[in-house]
C-alpha cells in the first residue's frame, strides 16, 4: 500500500482516547479494554467502528480487529495493511517515545480460524487492568465467518461486554482544526449545489408549471455532484451524498433524516429540501423550505421559525447542557407562540462529523452531555402538520416549515454557521400572483388550465424583473452601511498607528581608514599623484601638498577632459543640498561640517626630457580605475539595498521520503539566471523546493505563503502555480514577493510559413493532441494540489480564480484579464503578475464613470494609507454592473466619479492630518450623493428649464471635457468653473446660481444646507477631501 498515514493526527488522538479512558468517565470508567473489530458489509455507510478508524488512521481497514489495552495496542489485519499500520508501529524498541502504548501488529493468517492470533489478543485483554469487561460497539454487527469466530471468542471466554459508542463518540466529537477546515468545505459546496443547482431548478419547474417527481429530482441533485461547476474547485472524487436528497410537499411531511423522496409530484407549495455532502470522509447538513406563493399566515410562521434558529444558535455555547439548550428553546417558543409548541419537532439536531448522525448526542431534552468548543452539529428545526386556512385542494391544506444548518460550537459566542445560504422570506419565496389574478381568486383554476404555463411564466418573470430593479437599490443600501464602517475602521487604526513615529534612517557613513597606519606607502603618493586603493575602495589625492583620503561613496561622478596640451580631471563629491538618489534624501551624519565640493587636477600631455612617461598617464588611469571601483561599490549597494527589509526565513526542512509530491519540467518566473531554465517543484515538510536542471534551488516556506494560485490552462496558454508571499525571498540577486511555476501548454508562437488547409490530417490530430495535453497536464497539477493539501492538512489551499467574474483592465502597461478568487484579485498568465488581497482593501473608487466614455478605471485605496494605491486602467463600462455586484458581496466599499483625482495629494493629506480629514466626513467626500455634489445637482436640476445651450456654450463644454488630459501647471485653482466641468456653471453667473439655490432651500426648509454649501463654495481650496476632487491625474 503506497498510502501515506499521517503519524502525528494518530499520535495525537489515540492519546486523547487513552487520555479520557484513564479518567474513567462513564462508561469507561467500567472497561478493562477496547475491542473494535470490522469486517465486510458493503450495505453499511455509517459505523462506529469505520469512523474510529477512519479518525485514527485517514482509512477504512476492513477486516482488520484492533484492541486496545491499558500497556499495549494490537492490531489484526491482513498483510498489506500490516505493511500500512507499520508507519505509526516500528519505533526505537518499539517504546513509544509519544506517549501512548507500543503496538503489536499480528498478520492474519489465510484460514478462518486464526485461533492462535485470537488467544494471543485475549491473552492480553486479560492482563489489561482487572481483564473482565470489554468496550464494544454493540450496534456494529459486521458479517462473516471471520469476525463470527471472534465474537464467539469473546463469548466463550465470559469477556463481558459493554457498550462504548457514546463516550468514543464524546471523544471524537471535539474537531481539530485540519478537520474543521474539510467541514467546512463539505458546507461550502452543499452550499454551492443548493444554491446553484437545486434552487435554480426548482424555479425553472415553477416557470415552466414542469411535473417532476420528488424522487427524480433528488436523483438530478445526486448527479449535480459529478458536475464540477457546482462544487467550488473541489474534486468530483473526494464528493459524496451523506444521504439521498429528501424532497417533500403537498401535504405529506415527515421531518426526518432517515424518509426518502417519495414519486409525488413536487407541488408548488411548501417545498422542504434536506440535503448533505461528505468531503473526504467529514459529513454537512443544510435544510431548507421553498415556498410558492405563501399566504401571510404561512410566511409569518417561517419568519418566526427563523428567530427560533437565532435563539438555538446563541444558546450552543461551550460547557452548556444539551438538554439545557432544547428546554430554552421550546420555552421560547412556548412563551412567543404556544399553540406552535406541540408542532415543534421533537429534536433539533445532532453532533456531526465522520458520521453523519451521533446517536448518542442528540439535542433533545434528556441528553446530559455538555457541548464543547470544536464541535459541528447539523441543527435542524421546524414546523410539522400546520394548517393552510386558504387552501382549498387537498395537498394545499397541510404544510410543514422545516429549515437546518451546519454550525460549529464557540467559546462564548454564539454558533458558527458554516451553511451561510440565504433563508429569509425574500430569498425562499416565489411569489407568482400580481394584483388582477387575486380580483379573479374565484377563477384561479380555470384560468390556470386555459392559460397553462405562459401565465405562471410571464408571473415569475415579472417578479424576477422586479427583483432586478431593486439590485441596485439594494446594493446602495448595503454601501451605505459599508461607508460608515470604513470611516469608524479607519479612524480607529489611524488612531492607533500615529503613535508610532517612523525613525529617519541617517545615511551609512563611510570610513577609508580607521588609523593612520592603514594608509598605503605607494610611491605614487609619495610624488603627489593620485593613487586608488582598491582594498578599502579609497581614492587618495594631493590636497595642498598633503595625501587626502576620500572614499569611493564620497564620489557623486567623474569626468575628464583633454584642452590642448593639458588633461583635465574633475571630481564631483556628495555634500549637502546635492541630491543623493530618489529616495535617499540629504541625509549626513553631520551636516554642519564643512565639505569639499569639486576638485579638478590638471597634467601636462607632453614629455618632459628624462620623464620615463607623459605626466597626464596618472589622471588617465585614475579616471579609468575610479570608473571600475564605483561601478563595483554601486553594484554591492543594490544588492544590499535589495537585502535590506528581509525577513529571515526558517530553513526548509527536507522530506527524504521518495513520494513527496512533485512537479517536473516547470519554469520559474521570475528567472534564475538570463536564460528560462526548467526544474522541478517538490513538496517536502514546512515548504516547496524549486530545483532547476543547472543545480539553481528555490525555497518557499507554507507558513510566508500569503495566496497559493492555481490558473488552469482554460483559455489560457499556460497553465501556472502562483505564489504571492507575504515577506519577500531573495533569488537572482533580487527580492521577491511573487514567484510563479508554469508550463506551456501549446504552440504560443505559429508558423506563418505553413500554407496549409484547415482539415489537414496534420493540423487535425496537433489540435487532438493538444487537448489531450492539456487533460493530462491539468490533472498532474490538480493531484499535485491534493496532494499538498493533504501533506499540510489543508494549511495551506490554492485558490482557483473564478474566470466567469472576470473583466479586462491594465494595471500596468498591457490589458489582462483580472479574474476574482475567494480571497484576492489576480492575473497571473502575464508577467509582471497582479495580485491584490481582498482583506487589504479599504474602498475601491471608479474614475472617468462617464456615459460617453467606453472604458473607466478602478482605483483600489488600502488600508495602509503609506501603501500607494493601485490603478487599473482602461476597464470596459459594460463590466462596471457586474464588478460593483461582485464588491458588494465581498463587502467592499466603492464609490464612483467623472473625474481623475490626485491620488498622491489626497493620501498625503489624510496622512498629515487623519482627524481633520475624517472630522469633514472621511471617505463620503467621493460618494456622488455627497453632501457638496448635492448642492450643485439641485441648482442643475432647477435650471434644466430655462438654460438652453447654445452653439459656442456647447464648443466650450467640449473644449472643458479636453481639459481632463491637460497638464497640472493649466489646473489653476481660480480656474473653478473648468476644474469642475459643468455645462451650466458656463451659462449662468454666481449670482443667479446663489439666488436659485437660496429659493430652492426656503422650499424643502433646509436654510443650514444654503449657508453650508456656501460656505464650502467660498472655503473649498482649504478643506482636503473636495479639493482632492479637483484634483486631475496626469
Amino acid at each position: 500500500m503506497a498510502v501515506n498515514l499521517d503519524k502525528e493526527a494518530y499520535y495525537r488522538r489515540i492519546k486523547r482516547l487513552y487520555g479520557n479512558w484513564k479518567k474513567g468517565e462513564d462508561e469507561f470508567g467500567k472497561v478493562d479494554a477496547m475491542v473494535v473489530s470490522v469486517g465486510v458489509d458493503e450495505e453499511i455507510v455509517y459505523a462506529k467502528s469505520t469512523a474510529l478508524q477512519t479518525w485514527l488512521f485517514g482509512y477504512e481497514l476492513t477486516d482488520t480487529i484492533m484492541v486496545f489495552c491499558e500497556s499495549k495496542i494490537i492490531f489484526l489485519a491482513s498483510k498489506k495493511k500490516v505493511e500500512f499500520l507499520k508507519q505509526v508501529a516500528v519505533t526505537k524498541g518499539n517504546e513509544n517515545a509519544n506517549g501512548v502504548p507500543p503496538i503489536t501488529l499480528l498478520v492474519r493468517e489465510k484460514n478462518e480460524s486464526n485461533k492462535g492470533n485470537f488467544e494471543k489478543m485475549v491473552e492480553a485483554i486479560r492482563a489489561s487492568r482487572e481483564g473482565k469487561t470489554v468496550g464494544v460497539f454493540s450496534k456494529d454487527k459486521f458479517p462473516g465467518e471471520y469476525m463470527k469466530s471472534w465474537n464467539d471468542m469473546i463469548t466463550a471466554e465470559g469477556l463481558e461486554k459493554v457498550d462504548i459508542s457514546a463516550v468514543v463518540a464524546y471523544t471524537i466529537a471535539v474537531k481539530e482544526d485540519g478537520e474543521l477546515a474539510l467541514m467546512r468545505k463539505a458546507a461550502a459546496v452543499t452550499s454551492d449545489v443548493y444554491s446553484k443547482f437545486f434552487k435554480e431548478r426548482v424555479m425553472e419547474i415553477v416557470d415552466a408549471d414542469e411535473k417532476v417527481r420528488h424522487s427524480k429530482l433528488a436523483e438530478s441533485v445526486e448527479k449535480a455532484i459529478e458536475e464540477k461547476k457546482y462544487l467550488g474547485g473541489a474534486d468530483p472524487s473526494t464528493i459524496e451524498m451523506c444521504y439521498p436528497p429528501i424532497i417533500q410537499s403537498g401535504g405529506n411531511y415527515s421531518l426526518k433524516f432517515s424518509v426518502v423522496s417519495d414519486k409525488n409530484h413536487m407541488h408548488f407549495g411548501a417545498i422542504t429540501c434536506a440535503m448533505g455532502i461528505r468531503y473526504k470522509s467529514y459529513c454537512s447538513n443544510l435544510v431548507r423550505t421553498l415556498m410558492v406563493d405563501p399566504p401571510q399566515e404561512m410566511q409569518d410562521n417561517y419568519s418566526f421559525l427563523l428567530q427560533v434558529e437565532e435563539e438555538l444558535l446563541k444558546e450552543l455555547k461551550h460547557g452548556v447542557k444539551i438538554c439545557d439548550v432544547y428546554n430554552a428553546v421550546l420555552d421560547y417558543v412556548k412563551k412567543e407562540k404556544p399553540d406552535l409548541a406541540a408542532k415543534f419537532t421533537k429534536n433539533l439536531g445532532f453532533a456531526m462529523g465522520i458520521e453523519f448522525r451521533e446517536g448518542s448526542l442528540v439535542l433533545n431534552s434528556k441528553n446530559q452531555y455538555k457541548l464543547k468548543k470544536g464541535m459541528v452539529l447539523s441543527i435542524s428545526l421546524g414546523f410539522a402538520d400546520l394548517v393552510n386556512k386558504e387552501g382549498k385542494k387537498e395537498e394545499q391544506k397541510k404544510y410543514a416549515l422545516f429549515i437546518g444548518d451546519s454550525v460549529q460550537i464557540n467559546e462564548d459566542d454564539p454558533a458558527t454557521v458554516l451553511t451561510p445560504v440565504k433563508k429569509k422570506i425574500k430569498n425562499v419565496g416565489i411569489f407568482l400572483k400580481n394584483d388582477e389574478e387575486e380580483d379573479d381568486e374565484e377563477d384561479a383554476d380555470d384560468a390556470e388550465e386555459l392559460l397553462g404555463k405562459g401565465a405562471r411564466g410571464q408571473a415569475l418573470l415579472q417578479d424576477r424583473t422586479r427583483n432586478e430593479m431593486t439590485a441596485e437599490e439594494k446594493r446602495r443600501a448595503h454601501q451605505k452601511e459599508l461607508a460608515n464602517q470604513v470611516n469608524e475602521e479607519a479612524k480607529r487604526r489611524l488612531t492607533e498607528e500615529k503613535g508610532e513615529q517612523q525613525v529617519q534612517k541617517s545615511r551609512k557613513s563611510n570610513v577609508s581608514y580607521k588609523n593612520g597606519s592603514q594608509m598605503p606607502r605607494e610611491k605614487d603618493i609619495r610624488d603627489m599623484k593620485i593613487f586608488i586603493d582598491k582594498k578599502y575602495e579609497t581614492v587618495v589625492m594631493p590636497v595642498f601638498g598633503i595625501a587626502t583620503p576620500f572614499h569611493i561613496a564620497t564620489i557623486k561622478n567623474i569626468s575628464s577632459s583633454v584642452e590642448g596640451d593639458w588633461t583635465y580631471l574633475r571630481i564631483n563629491f556628495y555634500v549637502p543640498g546635492s541630491s543623493l538618489g530618489r529616495n535617499e534624501g540629504n541625509i549626513f551624519p553631520n551636516p554642519d561640517a564643512t565639505f569639499v565640493k569639486e576638485i579638478t587636477y590638471r597634467a601636462s600631455n607632453l614629455k618632459a626630457p628624462g620623464d620615463p612617461t607623459v605626466p597626464s598617464t596618472n589622471l588617465q588611469n585614475a579616471f579609468r580605475i575610479i570608473k571600475e571601483v564605483q561601478k563595483r561599490y554601486k553594484t554591492r549597494e543594490a544588492e544590499e539595498k535589495e537585502k535590506e527589509g528581509i525577513v529571515k526565513q526558517d530553513s526548509l526542512v527536507i522530506n527524504l521520503n521518495r513520494s513527496n509530491p512533485k512537479l517536473k519540467d516547470l519554469y520559474i518566473r521570475p528567472n534564475i539566471a538570463q536564460k528560462r531554465m526548467q526544474g522541478s517543484l517538490e513538496a517536502h515538510t514546512n515548504g516547496f523546493r524549486f530545483t532547476s536542471v543547472r543545480g539553481d534551488k528555490v525555497d518557499i516556506l507554507y507558513n510566508n505563503i500569503k495566496h497559493s494560485l492555481f490558473q488552469p490552462c482554460d483559455g489560457e496558454m499556460i497553465i501556472v502555480l502562483h505564489f504571492h508571499l507575504k515577506n519577500a525571498i531573495m533569488f537572482g540577486k533580487k527580492r521577491h514577493t511573487d514567484v510563479q511555476f508554469y508550463t506551456e501548454v501549446g504552440e504560443i508562437t505559429t508558423d506563418l510559413g505553413k500554407h496549409q488547409h484547415m482539415h489537414d490530417r496534420d493540423d487535425l490530430y496537433a489540435e487532438q493532441m493538444e487537448r489531450e495535453m492539456r487533460h493530462k497536464l491539468k490533472s498532474a497539477f490538480k493531484n499535485f494540489i491534493e496532494k499538498v493539501e493533504t501533506l499540510t492538512k489543508e494549511e495551506l489551499e490554492f485558490e482557483v480564480p473564478f474566470r466567469d467574474l472576470g473583466f479586462q483592465g491594465a494595471p500596468y502597461r498591457s490589458t489582462c484579464l483580472l479574474q476574482p478568487t475567494s480571497s484576492s484579485l489576480c492575473n497571473t498568465t502575464e508577467w509582471p503578475p497582479f495580485v491584490v488581497t481582498l482583506d487589504e482593501v479599504e474602498l475601491v473608487h471608479f474614475e472617468r464613470v462617464q456615459f460617453h466614455l467606453k472604458n473607466f478605471d478602478v482605483v483600489i485605496v488600502y488600508k495602509d494609507y503609506s501603501k500607494k494605491v493601485t490603478m487599473i486602467n482602461a476597464v470596459p463600462v459594460n463590466s462596471l454592473d457586474p464588478i460593483k455586484e461582485w464588491l458588494n458581496s465581498c463587502d467592499i466599499k466603492y464609490t464612483e466619479g467623472v473625474q481623475s483625482l490626485n491620488w498622491t495629494k489626497i493620501m498625503k493629506t489624510i496622512v498629515d492630518d487623519p482627524e481633520g480629514f475624517f472630522e469633514q466626513g472621511g471617505w463620503s467626500f467621493l460618494d456622488p450623493e455627497s453632501e457638496g455634489e448635492g448642492a450643485e445637482d439641485d441648482s442643475e436640476s432647477g435650471e434644466d428649464e430655462t438654460f438652453n445651450p447654445s452653439a459656442d456654450e456647447s464648443e466650450a463644454e467640449e473644449e472643458d471635457s479636453d481639459e481632463d488630459y491637460d497638464s497640472e501647471s493649466e489646473d489653476s485653482g481660480n480656474d473653478y468653473s473648468a476644474s469642475m466641468g459643468s455645462e451650466e456653471e458656463s451659462g449662468k453667473d454666481w449670482d443667479e446660481l446663489e439666488e436659485e439655490a437660496r429659493k430652492a432651500d426656503k422650499e424643502s426648509h433646509y436654510e443650514d444646507a444654503e449657508e453650508t454649501s456656501s460656505a464650502k463654495r467660498k472655503g473649498r481650496s482649504s478643506a482636503p477631501p473636495p479639493s482632492a476632487k479637483k484634483k486631475r491625474r496626469h
